[in-house]
């Protein structure tokens, strides 16, 4: 599917007004679609299920609810931001609602022995409750998360979705490669309790992560990926997470 354009057209929604009702094919697709994506790290086991929001503490007036289970070990967090994030813009694609859920809970946090890790909650929308203008969504200026040449790649990946939008990340090009970090502002954490900061951070990473590879696809570029640990505590600031060695397709050139 085309990621790409739906990056313009997603957005948040902190609470479903106006909803339509998800018909059986639409839940038969978006299952169809849960099984086709591509985890960061497939030796993660994990596992996607669909169940009506009020099985949820989820109170924003969705119709279902994604609920996302793993083993708790690895980067699990950054894989299950990757993960939704492919779910999360094939939801706009489909006229579906979405909103990263943080805080809810389910009736089951475990199942088939992998731990609840977070969720999204959907709703059929109207097509013109979504996005119209992205560039008119609040995100940090892009010289504070990105240093070097941008791409034409970081305009676009700097409106990944994010807890609170912290957008916890920063992209250094150094002319060959894009390394990237999880990057926590000192005393800069919106109204996320302390304890959680480091948890949502590392599954926004995932979700930044999956949008900067669909738009470097999009501007002709392969790229080779090294992945790192991030075993740091709160009191570190900066911390490296990823590399990508990049070049252009000829034809781009």
């Amino acid at each position: 599917m085309d990621f790409y354009s739906q990056i313009f057209k997603r957005k948040s929604f902190h609470l479903f007004k106006d909803t339509e009702t998800l018909s059986e094919q639409d839940i038969s697709k978006l299952n169809g679609f849960i099984k086709s994506v591509i985890p960061m790290d497939s030796s993660i086991k994990t596992e996607i299920t669909i169940v009506p929001e009020s099985e949820t503490s989820c109170k924003r007036g969705a119709e279902y609810c994604i609920l996302f289970y793993s083993e708790i070990r690895g980067e699990y967090l950054r894989n299950i931001g990757y993960i939704g994030q492919q779910i999360d813009l094939y939801l706009a694609s489909q006229n579906i609602g979405a909103l990263w859920y943080g805080i809810g809970k389910p009736k089951e946090m475990q199942i088939n022995g992998l731990d609840y890790v977070i969720m999204i909650a959907i709703a059929k929308m109207p097509e013109n409750k979504f996005r119209k203008d992205m560039f008119k969504s609040k995100r940090k200026p892009l010289e504070e998360i990105w240093v070097g040449e941008t791409l034409g790649v970081g305009e676009i990946a700097r409106f990944a979705p994010s807890a609170c939008n912290t957008q916890p990340w920063i992209t250094e090009n150094t002319g060959e490669e894009l390394i990237i970090y999880r990057y926590k502002k000192p005393g800069k954490r919106g109204i996320m309790p302390a304890d959680k900061v480091s948890y949502y951070n590392r599954i926004d990473v995932g979700i930044y992560l999956f949008m900067l590879e669909v738009c470097l696809c999009h501007e002709g570029y392969t790229w080779e990926r090294t992945l790192y640990e991030d075993k740091a505590d709160d009191s570190i600031e900066k911390v490296k997470i990823a590399r990508y060695q990049y070049k252009r397709f000829p034809e781009f050139q």
